[in-house]
């Protein structure tokens, strides 16, 4: 069985911060407010407090964790956010065959590209930890996930000097478009970005992203991609889907940067 690692120090050194652009500007405005986030004026205002919030968190707050809970504290119900299944041939093919050959496939900006089996990030090194889970519609809850830390499979990937994005692409289509999302280096080496596979001591249930899906515990609950099935490092998302680094971001004028 795999050990379960519980990390208390940020894995990102100032010299990866820097190389990850972590004080890159980038992003959209949070929505909300229909007709007056779309004024160009507006939009603008709210991007620079958007750069401003993600400058101080990351100043200020540097590595910390997002808060942990204990498993007394589990929500009874933990709503499904997003898609809820997925209609793809190959996806329902797979989950009726319980994944045996799903594949992780990581490429882009990467030394050597992974096709990695759910068995095989079962292998890894597991981390396991109780968050909140807050979504952008208002409602929150508490979750147990297990997984590998994204950092370490970005590790075995060997990422280029050139890579400062890592992009997620799933399974499902959300309104006719595939989900995508995207996070900087300095929340994919934070220690609490895991890939889960596991939820509240089980398997992913289809409803919640089986077999894989991203867990960013410091952001809003539209960056935690379920279905992931292929993890791109990049250096610029201008030309990924709509450009602007999720599909919120890009069908919604929601802020690529969602920390919390």
């Amino acid at each position: 069985m795999s050990r379960i690692v519980r990390p208390h120090a940020p894995l990102v050194t100032r010299r990866a911060l820097i190389r990850g652009g972590a004080l890159a500007a980038g992003g959209l405005a949070l929505s909300g407010c229909d007709g007056l986030v779309r004024d160009p004026d507006v939009t603008g205002i709210l991007g620079k407090a958007e750069d401003l919030h993600r400058v101080s968190q990351r100043t200020l707050g540097g590595g910390a964790l997002a808060r942990e809970y204990t498993r007394l504290d589990l929500s009874p119900v933990f709503r499904a956010n997003g898609s809820r299944s997925v209609a793809d041939a190959a996806y329902r093919r797979q989950l009726a065959e319980g994944f045996a050959g799903w594949h992780l496939r990581v490429e882009g900006l990467v030394a050597r590209p992974l096709d990695l089996s759910l068995a095989a990030l079962r292998d890894l090194p597991q981390r396991s930890q109780i968050t909140r889970h807050d979504c952008v519609e208002g409602w929150s809850a508490i979750g147990q996930w297990q997984g590998p830390q994204l950092g370490s499979v970005l590790r075995l990937a060997g990422l280029a000097d050139a890579a400062r994005y890592i992009v997620f692409h799933c399974a499902d289509l959300y309104h006719g478009r595939p989900y995508y999302e995207s996070i900087d280096l300095a929340d994919a080496f934070h220690p609490q970005t895991i890939l889960a596979w596991q939820m509240n001591g089980a398997p992913l249930k289809e409803a919640h992203g089986a077999p894989l899906r991203l867990r960013v515990e410091r952001q809003l609950g539209y960056k935690q991609a379920k279905f992931v099935t292929r993890i791109v490092a990049v250096s610029s998302l201008e030309g990924i889907h709509g450009g602007k680094g999720g599909f919120w971001e890009d069908l919604g004028d929601y802020a690529w940067y969602a920390g919390i």
